[in-house]
């Protein structure tokens, strides 16, 4: 096992870490930016050390810094949180070429899986169930046409190199496609310096679940369930919740087996999630992220494992502390993302922390990296805290998730918490009646 691990990360993720590690016995070595010297995670952990400026290229997406950071410390091991580095093979092979071990799956998976074609033809190669599109990029306007004309619309197209909904179209019928097409390009080359895109079947009405897989890099693998993330705006995840309200027992069984295998026939190490939209009692392939998820509690919370532990136990080359018979789903748990943003326009609101209360009780987790006093800078992510409840069904999480809303003080910036308050008032979100496009429809009828 490790004697010291490197964080390369902040906020409450990094926090998540080094208390993971802290149980285990193993050190942590801190590393932060000029803007964070005053962080938790700065004060948490066993070391810390400063590598660069505010702007995160500089400092928390630098690698040299981060193993120069290891060098200096003789931290053995980097854990990247997600974000940032998680997802950069660069990055994964720069910690390999001198000697140290990454927390995570190989750079070879990671590029598989970053590339949102090779890891279409990957996953339907495993056996995964994919949504009907093209094979492969599609190069001009000439040949989206055909293939939209061939599967029929409405189509999304979307950049092969995307992620969080950019380079992402949609186009209704045939009088929409060019212009979606080329605005789908262009926003790719701004965005990611890669304007292939290719196209898909657009769901009317999907869902969007994910599958946590875990991989000994052995051939083994498990599966833990899924999680429903289909609260979203902007493509962005505002409430998570596992299990999902609208998959069954058999529909969990099946698909779950379907990922395990494919990851054990991947050889994958680590943490992982596999995505889909899911309408029909149809599971369709979107993509695989090679980290650590932010909504990674809900899952521990109704398997009670501790994700990090594991990660951190498949780098060391040990096995997992669990078998796939072991994975039993016990109750409800649900998150809600709190952000420093102002209502309704959603704009950051960084600032200093007048007062700060986290809520407790029972089946109640905050994870935030706040502090009475503390300063959120205006450079990194606006997310500031995590509230994660676990109940023994999905009424009771419901409930014990609206005690602990009020139960939460965060003063001195605005806070994305009245939203949650009233979500959970209305009988959709109450019933667990919704679909990806739900909350921009909600938001705009709401919030106007």
């Amino acid at each position: 096992m490790f004697d010291k691990i490197l964080i390369a990360n902040r906020g409450e993720i990094a926090l998540r870490v080094i208390r993971a590690a802290r149980e285990m016995g193993i050190r942590s070595v801190a590393v932060h930016s000029t803007a964070d010297s005053d962080a938790m995670h700065v004060r948490m952990a066993d070391e810390a050390i400063c590598i660069g400026p505010p702007a995160s290229g500089k400092s928390y997406l630098s690698i040299p810094g981060i193993i120069s950071a290891c060098e200096i410390t003789g931290a053995e091991a980097i854990h990247p949180g997600y974000g940032f580095l998680s997802e950069n093979a660069q990055f994964v092979q720069a910690v390999e070429d001198h000697g140290l071990t990454f927390i995570g799956p190989s750079a070879e998976h990671i590029r598989i899986m970053g590339d949102k074609i090779t890891a279409k033809e990957t996953a339907k190669a495993l056996g995964i169930p994919v949504v009907p599109g093209s094979e492969g990029g599609v190069p001009d306007f000439a040949t989206a046409k055909s293939v939209a004309e061939a599967m029929g619309f409405p189509v999304i197209i979307k950049a092969t190199a995307g992620g969080g909904g950019r380079g992402m179209k949609v186009a209704q019928d045939a009088g929409e496609l060019e212009v979606a097409f080329r605005t789908a390009r262009s926003e790719s080359k701004a965005a990611f310096g890669n304007d292939e895109v290719y196209i898909e079947k657009y769901l009317q009405k999907p869902r969007h679940i994910e599958i946590q897989v875990f991989g000994d890099g052995k051939g083994n693998a498990v599966h833990l369930g899924e999680r429903d993330c289909s609260l979203q705006r902007r493509h962005q995840k505002v409430l998570e919740e596992a299990p999902g309200p609208a998959v069954s027992e058999e529909q969990r069984a099946k698909i779950g087996k379907i990922c395990a295998d494919a990851i054990a026939k991947l050889g994958y190490s680590g943490a992982g999630t596999i995505e889909f939209l899911f309408e029909d009692g149809e599971f369709y392939f979107i993509e695989m992220n090679t980290r650590l998820q932010v909504e990674h509690p809900v899952t521990e919370a109704v398997f009670d494992v501790d994700l990090v532990r594991e990660q951190i136990r498949v780098a060391a080359g040990e096995p997992f502390g669990f078998s796939q018979e072991d994975l039993k789903i016990r109750g409800h748990a649900i998150e809600v993302r709190i952000n420093a943003e102002k209502l309704p326009t959603f704009s950051p609101c960084p600032g200093r922390i007048t007062q700060y209360h986290a809520p407790g009780g029972l089946g109640v987790r905050m994870d935030s990296a706040l502090y009475d006093g503390y300063v959120i800078p205006p450079y990194y992510d606006s997310l500031i805290g995590k509230l994660i409840v676990h109940g023994r069904d999905r009424p009771e999480a419901l409930a014990r998730l609206n005690r602990a809303l009020g139960e939460l003080i965060v003063d001195g910036v605005d806070t994305t918490v009245p939203l949650f308050h009233e979500l959970l008032a209305d009988p959709d979100v109450q019933a667990g009646t919704y679909n990806i496009h739900w909350l921009e429809k909600w938001l705009e009828k709401t919030l106007g």
